[in-house]
């Protein structure tokens, strides 16, 4: 082992010359800091309205943390993790179950067994999400429903269940509200004004929610911090649906973008990472944007 952290140090240190007792010296401790980031013995449940809508899974192939997946979908696609094809490098770390995020009663039965099964829970990734890429005048009452009821009521559902349990159990933890730079913005390329509203107010709510549920009361119940993550444009079937409606989309997205292109799902492993586990102890009701769209976004501007 320690022949193993010698090489790698020298490795980091490249050809400089520095003091073989320096490169002798094991590495172990410079790694301390990093086991705030482990969420080994944490259970979490992340609840998605279409499995595709915000990409592939972007927690168990980075951590190993027990995760059950609720979807609405009766079958994961193909290339989720949960398939025949990829379930067998997961172990048991992943479960996927039906549950529509619109009936609060099928999503709170769902989640309410998870944490009596494991005396616990630990946290929630909301990232329920649909859309309907047209003009305002275009919405159909249906079109609004549909959106509304999946993005923001599906957040709330979630997110209520979610805490019973927590404080049922006293288990402090992190919710993930996912949102969107969509809910600042208005998208340049196409038009989506119900699906931006949506994520407007799933960015409100996270506040709300983390004033209530942040203070901890006198028999230990509380401390669940909740936070939103805000990507910018992603490469997922929802966007890919969206760049076939509306051809120019891409074009604009990427040369509206200091990096030049779209971001992938697992670009965004990190920041879930983060706030689920404690190294982000000190941070509620707090936006995290993840973009490089060069937005003037300010703090003050109420985000």
């Amino acid at each position: 082992m320690l022949a193993n952290q010698t090489l790698t140090r020298a490795r980091l240190l490249g050809r400089h010359r520095w003091p073989k007792a320096y490169l002798c010296r094991p590495i172990t401790n410079n790694l301390k800091p990093l086991r705030q980031f482990d969420v080994r013995s944490k259970v979490i449940t992340e609840v998605r309205g279409a499995w595709a809508s915000r990409g592939r899974n972007n927690y168990p192939r980075l951590v190993h943390m027990l995760v059950y997946c609720l979807d609405r979908l009766g079958n994961p696609q193909p290339e989720a993790p949960f398939s025949q094809n990829q379930h067998s490098s997961f172990d048991d770390s992943l479960h996927y179950s039906k549950v529509d995020v619109v009936d609060a009663q099928d999503v709170d039965k769902a989640i309410s067994s998870i944490a009596g099964h494991h005396g616990r829970l630990d946290g929630l990734v909301a990232a329920a999400g649909i859309t309907r890429t047209k003009a305002a005048l275009k919405h159909s009452q249906e079109d609004l429903e549909a959106v509304i009821n999946v993005n923001l009521y599906g957040a709330f559902n979630s997110a209520t269940a979610t805490a019973r349990r927590m404080l049922k159990f006293k288990t402090p933890g992190s919710i993930i509200l996912v949102a969107s730079m969509s809910g600042l913005i208005a998208n340049k390329g196409i038009f989506s004004p119900v699906y931006n509203a949506s994520r407007a107010a799933v960015i409100q709510l996270r506040r709300n929610l983390a004033q209530e549920w942040e203070p901890v009361d006198a028999e230990g119940r509380g401390g669940i911090r909740v936070n939103n993550l805000s990507p910018g444009h992603i490469y997922t079937s929802m966007a890919k649906k969206a760049m076939q409606d509306n051809p120019r989309a891409k074009e604009v997205w990427e040369e509206g973008n200091m990096l030049g292109r779209i971001s992938e799902p697992q670009e965004f492993r990190g920041a879930a990472l983060f706030l689920m586990s404690d190294a982000s102890s000190y941070m509620t009701g707090a936006p995290l944007l993840l973009m490089a769209d060069g937005l003037k976004i300010e703090p003050w501007n109420g985000y």
